[in-house]
């Protein structure tokens, strides 16, 4: 079977070796660029099927990368950022990236998500059924079946369930979000949206099969200061390594 092939994309060498080496010893291809205009470069000649990409780098930064692939394909982008580029990373995740791991990070964490990503095949935005781990979505119908049961939901929850079932895994801000379900009435309303996921946790999370396992959200996952996550199939990928990467 052909190697998948990862464009890592960071102005740390020593970060740069490590991630080439971990991903390498995986079974993954590897390119190695230092700033944006290189990896846009290394993007056409190489031709990766997934772009792990940091944000604050030099000429072009992440985030002009980011919009940059977005408009070139569809292939997933997990960003690395410091923690107090948080302001940049949302703007990344708004301008399309699929996910982010802050620094310091767990190389565990980082298979699992790249995993994670690569197993998940590009969903038809205009098909008009859905599989999705646990939920089995009609859309012309309106309706719903989780875990081989109906799901009755208001034309809001479905409009959510829709959307997130779309974009499985990725992380969604709620900027994306409110847009996505509201339109430009709802950018500046951001009590919608926590009325709304409450809403839709109430009937998924708080299912008898579902609400005595776990104390924390398995579907609907918060991301602090950031959006959601969906996990279909209410199980996360991996737990973090604690031998992290640090930036220097």
């Amino acid at each position: 079977m052909t190697s998948r092939r990862i464009l890592v994309v960071d102005d740390e060498p020593q970060i740069a070796r490590v991630l080439r080496a971990s991903l390498e010893s995986s079974g993954y291809e590897v390119a190695i660029a230092s700033d944006g205009e290189q990896a846009i470069e290394r993007f056409h000649t190489f031709e990766p099927q997934l772009v792990i990409t940091d944000l604050a780098m030099p000429f072009m930064d992440g985030l002009a990368l980011t919009r940059a692939i977005r408009k070139l394909g569809d292939i997933p982008i997990i960003v690395l950022s410091v923690r107090n580029s948080e302001p940049m990373k949302i703007q990344a995740l708004d301008e399309g990236a699929d996910d982010y791991i802050t620094k310091p990070f767990g190389i565990q964490e980082l298979l699992a998500r790249v995993r994670s990503r690569l197993r998940r095949p590009t969903t038809d935005l205009g098909a008009r059924q859905i599989s999705s781990g646990d939920f089995f979505i009609d859309i012309d119908r309106h309706h719903v079946t989780f875990r081989g049961r109906d799901l009755h939901l208001t034309p809001k929850e479905f409009d959510l369930l829709v959307f997130f079932a779309r974009h499985p895994g990725r992380v969604l801000t709620h900027k994306i979000l409110l847009h996505a379900i509201w339109g430009s009435p709802g950018d500046g309303n951001p009590e919608y949206l926590r009325v709304l996921i409450a809403q839709l946790r109430k009937k998924i999370e708080a299912a008898p099969e579902v609400a005595n396992q776990k104390l924390e959200p398995r579907y609907v996952r918060n991301e602090p200061w950031i959006g959601y996550r969906f996990t279909p199939d209410g199980n996360p990928d991996g737990d973090p390594d604690p031998t992290a990467l640090t930036h220097s």
